[in-house]
């Protein structure tokens, strides 16, 4: 029951503090870098949730944004209190999630690989 309950909350978070962060964060470096909330994974107490985030952009904009989030925490929190109904709102911990980006890194990989077969195949029939 209480594992249902948390998920029901993650996805709360998750979509409330998307909604939050495009139309009340007026940053334009948070606008500019694509940010998404992936996931988010609350404590079982409720005292913590970690939200995973990605961001497009080189190493230097994602530590950037990442530090721009984590100075908006509490601006970011009281927000989310005003919208959800819980008894305590979570502390908010950001972290990045570069899971988009190695999946992207990945298919790449896998088109490579397949555009070598093709053309060997190719080569092969030209023979």
């Amino acid at each position: 029951m209480a594992s249902h309950r948390n998920e029901k909350i993650n996805g709360l978070i998750q979509r409330e503090l998307s909604l939050i962060i495009i139309h009340k964060m007026k940053d334009s470096r948070i606008k500019d870098s694509n940010v998404s909330i992936t996931r988010v994974k609350a404590a079982p107490d409720l005292k913590t949730a970690t939200v995973y985030v990605s961001i497009f952009g080189d190493d230097h904009q994602k530590k950037v944004v990442l530090e721009l989030l984590n100075n908006a925490k509490s601006f970011l929190r009281s927000s989310l209190g005003q919208v959800i109904t819980v008894h305590s709102v979570p502390a908010l911990i950001f972290e990045i999630d570069n899971s988009i980006e190695y999946g992207m890194h990945i298919e790449s990989i896998l088109k490579s690989l397949k555009d070598d077969k093709e053309l060997k195949d190719q080569n092969e029939e030209d023979s």
